[in-house]
């Protein structure tokens, strides 16, 4: 007896097909079965209907906040605009710190930095404003500005220092502590500051000043005049007179140094005399000076 397999119907159907065909239908297969992975998430199915919601969402949180952007920049804008053309764009109160002897109204009328001004056209031009002052006056520095309260502005000023007054022909020509002699001259100099006499040379002038800008203020006021007088022992010998009546010899290019040792010195001698700091530090009375 004859045994006859049994071949399943759709093995069948294969083989009746010729290569071309099995060919098509092996790859319509796998786009089928691709399109099942494609659509599989967490070992479950989602459909294209199911996804169209989620997107439509997304969609709509992206206009809003694109939205939200735009009006916000657009009210910004305004704000900007609005503040510019306010008074709280001008200024309307100047402070002025950091000086000694110079006002308010000179650091105003050197810096041009007044009531009214425009706060931009001050804040963030430190440098130009700087060159501008000290161009007007020459005892103003390096210039800071700082803004509060929207329009309030505080103008920091590094002020050079008057350092005396330089006696030239029966006149006096006031010397800054950076070492500018100030071409006006003036009758009779002001008080609290030295009288440089017999300086000759301007680099000897500018080192004294130099020394001088490096004093205590305690010290600097004390000093009446201050005389180059120069011997064969020491060619840089000054000769100080002092408010409370006693008279320093030094040597400029220590004279900061040994002017230290000053006060102390002095607070120990029963009555005025000489202080010698050329060599080392001593005193004695004015009957035993032997200049």
């Amino acid at each position: 007896m004859a045994i006859f397999k049994h071949r399943p119907k759709k093995k069948a159907q294969l083989d009746q097909l010729t290569p071309w065909e099995k060919f098509q239908r092996q790859a319509d297969e796998n786009q089928k079965a691709e399109q099942k992975r494609h659509f599989k998430w967490s070992g479950k199915r989602i459909r294209i209907g199911d996804k169209l919601p989620k997107l439509k969402t997304q969609r709509r949180r992206l206009a809003t906040r694109r939205a939200g952007l735009l009006i916000g920049l657009f009210l910004l804008g305004i704000a900007g605009a609005s503040y510019f053309i306010s008074p709280l764009s001008h200024i309307s109160q100047v402070k002025v710190t950091g000086t000694e002897k110079l006002s308010t109204a000179q650091v105003q009328a050197a810096t041009q930095i007044k009531p009214g001004q425009s706060v931009w056209a001050v804040i963030g031009n430190d440098k130009a404003t700087s060159r501008a002052a000290l161009q007007a006056n020459p005892q103003v520095g390096q210039v800071k500005t700082t803004l509060s309260n929207w329009n309030h502005v505080t103008v920091t000023v590094h002020e050079i220092r008057l350092a005396g007054y330089l006696v030239t022909g029966g006149r006096y020509q006031r010397v800054l502590e950076n070492g500018l002699i100030m071409n006006k001259s003036v009758s009779q100099p002001g008080g609290g500051y030295p009288i440089y006499a017999s300086f000759k040379s301007g680099s000897r002038l500018q080192t004294m000043i130099a020394q001088y800008a490096k004093l205590p203020a305690a010290v600097k006021h004390n000093i009446s005049e201050i005389k180059f007088d120069p011997n064969k022992a020491n060619t840089e010998r000054v000769h100080l007179y002092m408010n409370d009546g006693n008279e320093v010899y030094a040597s400029i290019s220590t004279f900061a140094s040994k002017m230290q040792y000053y006060a102390g010195i002095a607070a120990k001698m029963k009555a005025p005399g000489i202080i010698n700091l050329e060599v080392g530090a001593y005193s004695y009375s004015f009957k035993k000076s032997t200049k």
